[in-house]
């Protein structure tokens, strides 16, 4: 199947992404093309050229400020996932469980996610390996479709000393391996793989039959994920190694905003253009 834009279906023809065509696709080797949104306006922009849209919790570092995911609340995400269902998507939509959402106890975890589904995701995304294994099998069990996330899992930042390479010694290598199929076997549709060797994010696909996301996983994974806003250049700073950025939305943007700001200053903006008149009739009255 051809990836060209020009041979895919128009937005207004293509059926809804679901998850049997992810499978599906994962077995065909065609690969999934999955970014972040946080937003309609945004969720628009990306929803006739990706597969899977995701809400992540990463909307705490990319639009609101935080150092970390960890202080992203269900509130934060529900509100999030709301603004981005509007869109009506046809891109499957998958929500990011954020910090405390389903480490509690599984009532708590089912009624997070189940509110998720009721704001208009497709199916949810939580963090963790074999520990996360009772989790999913609840949530599966309630019709509530789990996508996993394992290697370098933002949530566990501080356990893990910072945002580094995992899976890079012999037993942390096998136990990613061990907590991948066990999540596949709890009922998890598809799985994130981040921040691992290449290898071996090859080898834990090849070991599945579901597919695997990747974002700093190598090029072997059955699709890939960007945070929209890293690969459009719109944050600047220091970029993560797995990130290529393709386009520089902030200086773009930035040249645009300013282009304004000396238009308002130098009396051109408003011109004729963008101003009303006052019709004829009116002007005589006042004159």
């Amino acid at each position: 199947m051809s990836h060209h834009p020009e041979s895919a279906p128009s937005p207004a023809t293509a059926p809804p992404v679901t998850i049997p065509m992810l499978q599906a696709w994962r077995a065909e080797g065609r690969r999934i093309v999955m970014v972040t949104a946080y937003d309609a306006a945004m969720a628009r922009l990306v929803d006739p050229l990706v597969d899977v849209i995701l809400v992540g919790d990463s909307v705490g570092n990319v639009c609101l400020g935080f150092d970390t995911t960890l202080p992203v609340s269900m509130a934060m995400m529900n509100h999030h996932v709301e603004a981005v269902a509007r869109s009506r998507p046809r891109a499957l939509l998958v929500a990011d469980m954020p910090f405390l959402s389903f480490h509690l106890d599984l009532p708590d975890t089912i009624r997070n996610a189940g509110g998720l589904l009721q704001r208009g995701a497709a199916a949810v995304k939580l963090e963790g390996g074999a520990a996360r294994v009772p989790a999913v099998r609840a949530l599966v069990e309630c019709e509530i479709p789990v996508m996993g996330h394992l290697g370098l899992t933002p949530q566990s930042v501080n356990a893990m000393g910072g945002f580094k390479v995992q899976g890079r010694a012999v037993e942390a290598a096998r136990r990613l391996l061990d907590d991948a199929k066990r999540l596949e076997d709890a009922g998890c549709f598809s799985l994130v793989l981040e921040g691992i060797p290449a290898e071996l994010g090859g080898r834990i696909t090849q070991a599945l039959g579901i597919p695997t996301i990747g974002i700093g996983a190598g090029p072997d994974c059955s699709g890939q994920v960007l945070v929209l806003h890293d690969l459009l250049g719109l944050l600047p700073g220091r970029k993560a190694k797995f990130v290529r950025t393709y386009v520089d939305g902030y200086g773009l943007l930035q040249a645009g905003l300013s282009a304004y700001a000396e238009d308002v200053r130098a009396g051109r903006f408003p011109g004729p253009a963008e101003s009303y008149a006052l019709p004829e009739a009116v002007r005589a009255a006042l004159d």
